[in-house]
C-alpha cells in the first residue's frame, strides 16, 4: 500500500511538473552578475550576407573589436515566434507573424480591405505545448512558419537542433525580472504619435496605425514601419491588460519622447533589460507594406542601401548607448542579434555579438549558440530561472562571449 501511495504520489508531481511548464533551476555562468543589457534585435540576414559586406562598414569593424558567435542559429522561422523564443524560450504554439487577438478588444485593423486580423492569436496566459522545430527541414511548412526549399535542403535551415515540442510556461524574461526587483522596457520604433499607445496596436508609419480612423487610410493604406510581429511582449496576456505598472505595455515606448530610448539613456534612467528593435526600414527587414513599396530590396542597389541604413542605425545605437552615463556604472553588455535568416534554404545562421564593459573584446566563438542559449544566459546573468527550452540540456551559458576569465 505504501509503495502504491509513494508511485502515485510521484507520478502526481510528474503531471503538475508537466502541466505547468518549466521553469527549473537557475543557470551557472562563470562571468558574473550583469546590470544592464541592450538588446538590439535586426531583421532577416544571414551571417554571410553582413559579414565581408562593404554596405556593412560599421557593423563589419564592430564584429572585430566585441565578441562574435560565430556558430549562432535561429530557431525556425518567421519573426514573431524568434523574438518569443528570445525572451520566453518558446514559440508558445504561434506558427506564424499573426497579430494578437487583443483582449477585450479582439482584433482591429480599420483600414479597408485588410486581412491581418486573419488568425489571430490568443494571448499567452496559460500553459501549453508550443509547436516543434526541426534542425533540417525538406517541405516549406516544416520550420514552426516556413522556409523556401530550393534544391537539396540545407543542413540546418531551420535551427541548431530538433526541438520537439513539449509544455511551456506562460511567462516570459520581463516576468522574471519583475519577480527578482529589476526592471525592464522594449523600446519600438515608430509608434504612433497621433493617438500614443501601444493596446491594439499591430501596426504604424510612427504617426497613425490600424486603430486611426478608417478616414486616414483614404488616401491610401500608411506605411508598417512599426510591426507587432516584433513586439513579443505585447503577445503575453498578462502584459497586454496590465498585471502591475511594471508588467503593462507602459513599458513598450518608442526611441523618441520623454520616456523614449534617447531620453531614458540621457538621464541614466535605464532599466536591467532594454529590448531595442528598429523599425522594418532600419532593421535590414525591408520589403515595408502598406502604402508606395519603400525600402525595398528587390534590386541589388536597393539591397545595398537597405543594409546600409541598417548599418548607420546600429551605429547610432552602439554608439548613444556607449555616450550615455549608465555605460559607465556596473556591468553591463550590448548584445546585438539577427532574428532569422532571409528564408533561403541556407543554414539559419545569423549574426551575434556581445560586447561587455568589463571585459576584453574581440574574441570569436565556434560554439554552437541559438536564441534558447541567449536567453539561458541573461537568466545566469541575472540571477533568474531558466524557462522553456532555455532549461534544455543543449541550451548552454555563453561564458566565452560574455567575457568568462577575461579582465
Amino acid at each position: 500500500m505504501r509503495k502504491t501511495i509513494i508511485a502515485l504520489a510521484a507520478a502526481t508531481a510528474l503531471v503538475s511538473l508537466t502541466a505547468h511548464g518549466a521553469e527549473l533551476s537557475q543557470p551557472q555562468g562563470h562571468f558574473g552578475n550583469l546590470d544592464h543589457v541592450f538588446l538590439i534585435i535586426m531583421e532577416n540576414q544571414t551571417n554571410t550576407d553582413i559579414l565581408g559586406n562593404p554596405n556593412a562598414p560599421f557593423i563589419n569593424a564592430y564584429a572585430k573589436t566585441a565578441n562574435q558567435a560565430t556558430n549562432y542559429f535561429a530557431v525556425g522561422h518567421p519573426s514573431a515566434p524568434n523574438y518569443l523564443e528570445i525572451v520566453g524560450g518558446s514559440n508558445f504554439g504561434l506558427t506564424n507573424d499573426y497579430w494578437p487577438n487583443w483582449v477585450n478588444t479582439g482584433c482591429v485593423d480599420n483600414a479597408p480591405g485588410s486581412t491581418g486580423c486573419n488568425n489571430a492569436f490568443t494571448p499567452i496566459a496559460a500553459p501549453g505545448l508550443d509547436n516543434p522545430v526541426v534542425a533540417t527541414a525538406t517541405t516549406s511548412s516544416q520550420c514552426n512558419g516556413q522556409v523556401t526549399i530550393t534544391g537539396t535542403p540545407a543542413p540546418n535551415n531551420c535551427a541548431l537542433y530538433n526541438y520537439p515540442a513539449r509544455q511551456f510556461t506562460p511567462k516570459s524574461i520581463a516576468d522574471q525580472l519583475v519577480e527578482d526587483h529589476k526592471t525592464w522596457k522594449a523600446y519600438e520604433e515608430s509608434l504612433p504619435t497621433v493617438q500614443p499607445g501601444v493596446f491594439g496596436l499591430n501596426y504604424s508609419d510612427g504617426a497613425y496605425s490600424n486603430l486611426s480612423p478608417a478616414s486616414v487610410f483614404a488616401p491610401g493604406p500608411i506605411q508598417k514601419l512599426y510591426a507587432v510581429k516584433h513586439n513579443p511582449f505585447a503577445y503575453f496576456n498578462n502584459i497586454e491588460v496590465g498585471e502591475r505598472n511594471s508588467l503593462s505595455l507602459a513599458r513598450v515606448v518608442d526611441f523618441d519622447g520623454p520616456n523614449g530610448l534617447w531620453a531614458d539613456l540621457q538621464s541614466s534612467n535605464t532599466p536591467n533589460l532594454s529590448v531595442i528593435v528598429p523599425n522594418q526600414c532600419h532593421d535590414m527587414h525591408g520589403f515595408v507594406s502598406g502604402g508606395t513599396p519603400i525600402c525595398s530590396a528587390s534590386t541589388a542597389q536597393e539591397a545595398g542601401f537597405l543594409m546600409l541604413q541598417g548599418d548607420a542605425e546600429v551605429a547610432k545605437l552602439v554608439n548613444g548607448i556607449k555616450a550615455s552615463p549608465v555605460w559607465r556604472q556596473g556591468r553591463n553588455a550590448i548584445v546585438l542579434v539577427w532574428d532569422e535568416n532571409d528564408y533561403s534554404n541556407a543554414a539559419n545562421r545569423v549574426v551575434m555579438l556581445v560586447d561587455p564593459n568589463y571585459a576584453k573584446g574581440g574574441n570569436a566563438s565556434s560554439q554552437p549558440y541559438d536564441h534558447f542559449s541567449l536567453l539561458r544566459t541573461l537568466e545566469a546573468g541575472f540571477g533568474l530561472r531558466c524557462l522553456n527550452h532555455a532549461c534544455d540540456s543543449t541550451s548552454q551559458v555563453m561564458d566565452d562571449l560574455f567575457g568568462a576569465g577575461s579582465r
